[in-house]
């Protein structure tokens, strides 16, 4: 679904592009955040649990892992914003569009990188102690990698919409 409007000042500025832009930094800036907090935090956790017991090492690097890939989410919106973002002309409601999508992954993904941090460090330091704790922290840490994932979603579904700037007549 299109909505062609008129290539003027009310509804493609030359300022809109300012506010893709903007997304794409939000995004990718918030969500690497949030991906390299949870990847420090399950990394002191992974080296405390290895001074506790030596087995868990190579089980405990799921939650670091999965840490980094939140980085991930914030790289995929930009690379899908950026080839929307046109020289032509950039409808305004469609730079918006962007800086919430920008939000809306870079926010989820730092609030995963947060949840994956302190539960990953502090489910390896448990796991270390009582290794049938696996199942319960690799369950943890999956609920809060799938807050970007939402993150994600929205910000590609914000994406659908298509606006048009066409030379005024």
């Amino acid at each position: 679904m299109s909505s062609q409007m008129p290539l003027d000042w009310p509804n493609c500025p030359a300022w809109s592009p300012f506010f893709g832009f903007a997304g794409i930094c939000i995004g990718v800036v918030f969500s690497c955040a949030g991906s390299a907090f949870g990847t420090a935090k399950c990394g002191i956790g992974l080296a405390s649990a290895s001074l506790i017991n030596k087995s868990v090492i190579v089980r405990g690097l799921i939650a670091p892992i999965m840490a980094g890939i939140i980085g991930i989410y914030g790289l995929v919106f930009s690379i899908v914003v950026l080839d929307s973002i046109k020289n032509d002309g950039y409808h305004v409601a469609k730079a918006y569009a962007h800086f919430g999508g920008g939000l809306s992954v870079g926010i989820t993904g730092l609030a995963a990188g947060i949840t994956i941090g302190i539960a990953g460090q502090l489910g390896i330091i448990s796991f270390a102690k009582q290794p049938q704790l696996f199942v319960g922290m690799t369950l943890v840490l999956i609920f809060g990698e799938v807050l970007g994932i939402y993150g994600m979603v929205i910000s590609l579904v914000l994406n659908t919409k298509n606006y048009e700037c066409i030379p005024s007549a």
